[in-house]
């Protein structure tokens, strides 16, 4: 389950950084910080967070690798667990905490904010009834 839970958070990450960052443009890793007129840093900055999701994805496949196959749904619920570990994370430290960016800043912030919380929280609830379910 550590695996599954490893991967979904690198998954998560993927996820966020693709869709929020590159597809929809609502912000960039450093965006929060530094004037997103400087196009040079904003790609740098979602670069490198790009490159740790995959470090995280690769260490998830190594440990994986190292056990048994687990059965579909605890694999499908540890990464569904695993990317909502990283939203709650993400939203709390990079949002709140540190200010680095925001889901979509400008009116309505909060709640994009906080919707985006609520999302980790879902994820990490479905994901371990379908690990609960599938060992039960």
């Amino acid at each position: 389950m550590v695996a599954a839970i490893v991967l979904g958070i690198g998954i998560g990450g993927f996820v966020d950084g693709i869709v929020i960052h590159q597809l929809l443009g609502w912000h960039h890793m450093l965006s929060g910080w530094y004037p997103v007129t400087d196009t040079h840093l904003m790609m740098l900055g979602d670069g490198l967070f790009h490159l740790l999701c995959l470090i995280i994805v690769l260490v998830g496949i190594a440990l994986l690798n190292r056990r048994a196959p687990l059965p579909e749904r605890v694999l499908l619920g540890g990464i569904l667990a695993g990317w909502g570990v990283f939203n709650l994370v993400e939203g709390v430290v990079d949002h709140q905490v540190l200010g680095i960016h925001h889901v979509r800043p400008g009116p309505g912030q909060l709640a994009y904010d906080l919707a985006f919380l609520a999302s980790g929280a879902v994820l990490v609830a479905v994901g371990l009834l379908f690990a609960r379910r599938a060992r039960g």
